[in-house]
């Protein structure tokens, strides 16, 4: 049974069809990119996964149960944590701050939670910004706060959306590297992204949208020569 399941997805804005009977899977600990051009649905396809947006129709499956139409913080208890495009961050507070209003959702002691939280931002190479505000990061330290963030509530599932789009080349080897670690933690990764360059080399799988479609999923090499893939972003 695949950890994830989103099974023939629809989700309609009154006439604008956003997603499309989309179905694809994510397994326990597996990297899975979600990309298409600018307006292919990847964001709201999260939204419906993350608990923002009530499918229309179709089920999204966690471990077998049906999550779709739960609230966010439903679904967030249920194992489903996500990033945003735009780091969302407490900027008047301190970076353990930030993480520690996310291990609170299942450490109800304060001391347990400030653990939990100096653990995360660690596991992200922030602990030096423990006692910082959030405002003094970067914005590529800032998404590596919201991923330390994410990872407090202990998601099966993370969603991360363009954790590296903006970033110079050693930004993205470093959000690349952290990737690579919650995988080896066994959390599953379902990524937004557009750089290309970023996901493909550490992607297990990559679906494909295009106009609310799936198009493609596969492989990266797979999906990379693509005929539907290469029509859709470069055009006939």
């Amino acid at each position: 049974m695949k950890l994830l399941e989103v099974k023939q997805v629809s989700k309609r804005f009154g006439g604008l069809v956003a997603n499309q009977d989309v179905s694809f899977g994510v397994d326990t600990g597996q990297v899975v990119g979600l990309i298409g051009p600018n307006g292919a649905g990847k964001t709201t396809m999260f939204n419906c996964v993350a608990g923002y947006f009530a499918p229309t129709s179709g089920s999204i499956l966690l471990g077998g149960r049906n999550i779709a139409g739960l609230p966010p913080e439903a679904c967030a208890r249920a194992g489903v944590a996500r990033t945003f495009q735009i780091a969302r961050t407490f900027t008047s507070m301190t970076a353990c701050e930030n993480v520690m209003t996310a291990a609170m959702l299942l450490q109800h002691n304060v001391a347990r939670a400030r653990r939990a939280a100096m653990d995360w931002l660690a596991f992200a190479g922030l602990e030096r910004f423990a006692d910082r505000p959030a405002a003094s990061m970067t914005i590529s330290e800032q998404r590596r706060l919201a991923v330390a963030r994410a990872l407090a509530t202990q998601p099966r599932i993370l969603l991360m959306d363009e954790v590296m789009a903006g970033l110079n080349p050693s930004e993205v080897r470093e959000a690349v590297d952290v990737v690579l670690k919650i995988r080896d933690k066994g959390i599953a990764c379902l990524i937004v992204e557009h750089v290309l360059e970023g996901i493909m080399p550490i992607a297990d799988k990559i679906v494909v949208l295009d106009r609310g479609v799936k198009i493609a999923e596969g492989t990266p090499q797979q999906v990379s020569s693509d005929a539907a893939v290469i029509t859709a972003y470069l055009g006939d």
